[in-house]
């Protein structure tokens, strides 16, 4: 099945999970991408609390694979901020592979904070928050003509 943003932000958090752990991690993505923030996922308020998330606080995430780092861009400016590794690694969710996104040694902002992502379709990756080990929210990156630029 192919899945879209408004198709995500309607799914619950178990389901989401269930897409998660039934996904492939894919290759450590390469370059920039935007980023959707599914809080509240599966009720009439994840689309609009997307938006406001995209618009005034996280607009994606900007990848190096060849260093194995990524930069998160925040702010409504897009400020590239917010540093952290990346590599493949066992997910706290199913210890199945995934690629991780680990801000413990990088950011004294979100040093508590552990990204994982798995690609769902080309250049199309759904992610999980947790932060200091406990599941936050879930997130999308879109890269390439998935983005749409």
């Amino acid at each position: 099945m192919t899945y879209d943003v408004p198709q995500l932000l309607q799914m619950s958090n178990s389901d989401l999970d269930s897409l998660f752990s039934s996904s492939p991690a894919g290759d450590i993505p390469d370059g920039p991408a935007k980023g959707t923030a599914i809080i509240a996922s599966g009720t009439k308020f994840s689309p609009e609390i997307a938006e406001f998330v995209s618009l005034f606080v996280w607009q994606g995430k900007t990848f190096d694979s060849q260093k194995g780092v990524l930069r998160n861009r925040i702010l409504p400016i897009g400020l590239n901020a917010i540093i952290a590794k990346v590599y493949k690694g066992a997910s706290w969710l199913d210890q199945k592979e995934c690629v991780v996104l680990d801000y413990s040694e990088t950011s004294m902002v979100a040093h508590w904070i552990r990204d994982e992502i798995r690609m769902i379709a080309p250049g199309f990756y759904l992610g999980r928050v947790y932060w200091a080990s406990k599941p936050l929210i879930h997130f999308c990156l879109q890269f390439g003509a998935a983005a749409g630029s």
